[in-house]
């Protein structure tokens, strides 16, 4: 009971009881996106794959330049919901000073399978890569789900996809990093992982060794993130430090698991800035 607690983010928001706040996060979301497609260059579903759920939104920069760094989002709900539709949130700060921000579609469970959603994430990464040569560097943000996607992103061996893209930097927020724990809980029945897919795709056991030219990450927690999320925050970070990577923590106060991440619409919040 203890471990489920641990691993249910909405029971640990002071703003609102557990059902509530997951409502409100999917609106406050879904709402950010239709205003930054309201109010963005973009260009919609645009496949990157041969599957219905590879498909990602493009968020361009008013002015058209010939390099641009792009950042990437990469939703959370657990692997089980959310969708690229509420992923648009944070572009219209971005785009306003030259970054293509992009939001990532992939097939949540019971359609996708851990391995598969982590193969989308990196397929989506080798197809902007080909797509755009215009493309001088690209940073991943990930929320919780995502921020796990996103670190499963830093182990890839390229070799498979053809291309090598140029990571610069990793945001990841409120993640998690280790699947193992959540086997046994309420997370596990949908995506009806085993141990070893759960070990497999667990960033803390494939980080690859640092090179030199490697990205810098910045691992966020949330003030009001379990004590769990918090703990698998901080020794991921250690593990990659100890590995040679550059990595910076941030300790967000006075935000939930929730609305860590649905500021970053806002362009004076701290973690946008950053």
């Amino acid at each position: 009971q203890e471990r489920e607690r641990q691993y249910s983010p909405s029971r640990w928001s002071p703003r609102m009881d557990k059902d509530t706040v997951i409502q409100a996060h999917v609106a406050v979301m879904a709402a950010g996106t239709r205003r930054a497609r309201d109010s963005t260059r973009t260009a919609l579903h645009v496949p990157y794959g041969d599957g219905d759920g590879d498909r990602l939104d493009i968020y361009f920069p008013p002015d058209r330049a010939e390099t641009f760094p792009v950042l990437v989002y990469i939703h959370g709900g657990y692997w089980q919901s959310l969708s690229k539709d509420e992923s648009g949130h944070a572009a219209p700060p971005l785009v306003s000073r030259g970054v293509v921000v992009v939001a990532v579609g992939y097939d949540t469970a019971p359609k996708g399978h851990m391995d598969s959603m982590v193969r989308q994430v990196r397929r989506s990464l080798a197809f902007l890569v080909q797509r755009y040569s215009g493309i001088r560097g690209i940073y991943l943000c990930g929320h919780s789900a995502g921020a796990h996607l996103a670190a499963m992103v830093l182990c890839t061996d390229w070799a498979d996809y053809g291309v090598v893209p140029d990571i610069k930097g990793a945001v990841l927020v409120s993640g998690i990093y280790d699947l193992e724990p959540i086997l046994h809980t309420y997370v596990n029945e949908e995506l009806n992982m085993s141990q070893e897919v759960a070990q497999r795709n667990s960033p803390m056991r494939c980080i690859a060794p640092a090179v030199p030219a490697a990205c810098e990450v910045l691992v966020a927690m949330a003030q009001h993130d379990s004590p769990e999320f918090r703990r698998q925050s901080q020794e991921y970070g250690q593990m990659l430090r100890a590995a040679g990577w550059s990595v910076s923590m941030l300790d967000l106060s006075g935000v939930d698991h929730f609305d860590v991440v649905e500021r970053l619409s806002e362009e004076s919040y701290v973690l946008t800035q950053v």
